[in-house]
């Protein structure tokens, strides 16, 4: 994945605080895609979903 380093990372608030389970997200400038990783290998793979997908599993439904 490339231009991935640029991005703003947010931890989850549904994360655990204890440094564990955590998942965070990226948003860029033209918010046409989404992009998720595990925040315990930030330089690992990472999951890109579009916009649409992202707002679907937010609202716990199908797209």
């Amino acid at each position: 994945m490339t231009g991935t380093g640029s991005l703003r990372w947010f931890k989850s608030s549904y994360s655990d605080s204890s440094g564990g389970n955590c998942l965070e997200a990226a948003v860029p400038l033209h918010a046409v895609t989404i992009h998720i990783r595990d925040s315990k290998t930030p330089d690992g793979p990472n999951l890109t979903v579009s916009g649409k997908a992202w707002t679907a599993f937010l609202a716990g439904s199908a797209v």
